[in-house]
């Protein structure tokens, strides 16, 4: 069963349906902007960088940790 949201959806055109998403409280489609919930756009590039940027460097630090281990391979103990 679809709701009037859903069904006013489907006649819009795209440039209205960047509106729509979806409302997980009642579990239908409706206007967002109406609803009031908005995410800025800025917010989310600037989440998607700090991860991006996050994720580079935990990959620099493994590759250094592996650089590491094959130039010194003892470990602690001093045993090879």
């Amino acid at each position: 069963q679809q709701s009037k949201e859903a069904e006013k959806a489907k006649k819009l055109d795209t440039a209205e349906r960047k509106w729509y998403g979806l409302d997980l409280e009642n579990g239908t489609i409706a206007n967002r902007v109406t609803s009031g919930v908005l995410e800025p756009a800025m917010s989310k590039i600037k989440s998607i960088k700090f991860a991006t940027e996050a994720a580079i460097t935990i990959l620099r630090i493994d590759d250094s940790i592996s650089l590491a281990k094959k130039e010194n391979p003892r470990d602690p103990s001093g045993q090879e």
